[in-house]
This record gives structure tokens, sequence and C-alpha cells, in this order.
């Protein structure tokens, strides 16, 4: 059966970019060891991607011409007009990201669907209760201000269980969480409230 699974970068004070969306800090890390190792033992299990419109701008603006994901079925959150790539498998949608679930995990078969950058679209699985596991690199960098890993709004969420962790080069951990699975207090009342 297919996992949620948010596989992301963060610096030590919980931040995935700057406020501006500057990723320098980040990939002034690129080649540390074990970073390619894990992330291509990741994909080797990715059967869909899921990511919001402001990390598909971010990506048609740093790579251009080049699709970084050509063989997996992607779905973009947004309300902006975008065009897809030549050859690329895109999907736009809006709206709750519940109505989607049984699209996402049908496209990923047997494998697990990534949650790609953007903590907002990661907060609003979470607060559903559909986030399965949380795989975070901690980054030795203090931002001090930015976007935050999971922005969710009826907190605190449940405690997570810790089921891997691995150091890895330059200073970075992986740490890889799991969920419980059940909505936040608020987010269960609120769809109590609307249903």
């Amino acid at each position: 059966m297919s996992s949620l699974q948010y596989f992301v970068a963060s610096s030590v004070d919980g931040f995935i970019a700057t406020p501006d969306d500057n990723l320098a800090w980040l990939l002034e890390f690129d080649g540390f060891e074990g970073g390619r190792e894990s992330y291509e033992a990741f994909m080797a299990d990715v059967g869909c991607i899921v990511m919001g419109g402001e990390t598909y701008a971010w990506l048609m603006e740093h790579e251009p011409g080049n699709w970084p994901y050509p063989d997996t079925p992607c779905w973009v959150f947004t309300h902006h007009e975008h065009s897809a790539p030549r050859g690329a498998n895109i999907t736009f949608v809006r709206g709750d990201v519940r109505e989607f679930m049984d699209d996402f995990t049908a496209e990923a078969g047997a494998k697990n669907v990534w949650l790609v950058g953007g903590g907002e679209l990661a907060a609003q699985f979470a607060e559903a209760g559909l986030l399965d596991e949380i795989i975070i690199s901690i980054i030795p960098v203090v931002l001090g201000a930015g976007k935050p890993v999971l922005p969710i709004k009826d907190g605190p969420m449940r405690p997570m269980e810790l089921v891997a962790s691995n150091a890895m080069g330059r200073g970075i951990v992986e740490l890889r969480y799991r969920l419980g699975g059940a909505p936040s207090q608020g987010a269960a009342s609120q769809g109590a409230a609307s249903g």
C-alpha cells in the first residue's frame, strides 16, 4: 500500500527556504556524502509526485528545459495557469487535498507518493490525517526566519515515531518519522462542523 511521504531538507531552526524562497544555503551542501545514495534509494520507491504551485514555479525558473522527474507522474496544486514541459506527465489541480488521494495512490501503484517541498501543502495533508511519513534532512545552518517545515494551523500534532536516523556527510542528519494518521484536534472538529 502506498505511503504519502514528505521528503524534505530543513535548517536547524526548522525552515525549508528563506522568506524570499532562496535555497542558496541548501545548494551549498550539494554532493554531501551519503546524500545521493539516500535520494536514489528514496526515489526507487516513488510512483507519484505531488507538489505546490510555488515549488513548481521554482523548478521552472531554476531548471529551465530540464524537468527533473521525467518518468514519474506529477500532480501540482495551484491557483495559477501553468504549462508543462514537453514530455512531462503533469496534472494541474486545485481544491481540497483529500479529493485527490485516490488519484495519487492509483498513479503510485505499489510505490509511494512523494510530497515535494512546500510546507503549506504538506501541512494540509498532515492536518487531514493523510501524511504517513516525514523524512527530513537537517542541514547544519540557522536561517533565523523563513518558510517553516510544516506550518500547521491546528496544532500541536500528535507525537511522531522516529523509525530511522542516519548521520551523513558535512554534519547532515536524516530523520525518518512515522505519523499517527489521525488529523489534529482542530482539523477534526472543523471537518465535523462542515459535514
